[in-house]
């Protein structure tokens, strides 16, 4: 398993959300949950990112023309 660090997802994933707004994401459940290395330190398992911006991608082909 890989983690992603919060920090490092828009360099290796291209995510450049604020914290604000992935924290609503993920409570919405519109995005996966992070695992807590620390009481301040978040990462996220990087199968689940990728599944997360495959689903983004099928939904942007299946509504285009």
């Amino acid at each position: 398993m890989t983690l992603i660090p919060l920090g490092k997802l828009p360099d290796e994933k291209g995510i450049d959300y604020s914290v604000d707004y992935l924290d609503r994401l993920i409570k919405e459940g519109k995005f996966p949950k992070p695992i807590f290395l620390s009481p301040r330190k978040r990462a996220f398992v990087e199968d689940e990112i990728d599944a997360w911006l495959a689903a983004r991608l099928k939904q942007r082909d299946e509504v285009a023309p």
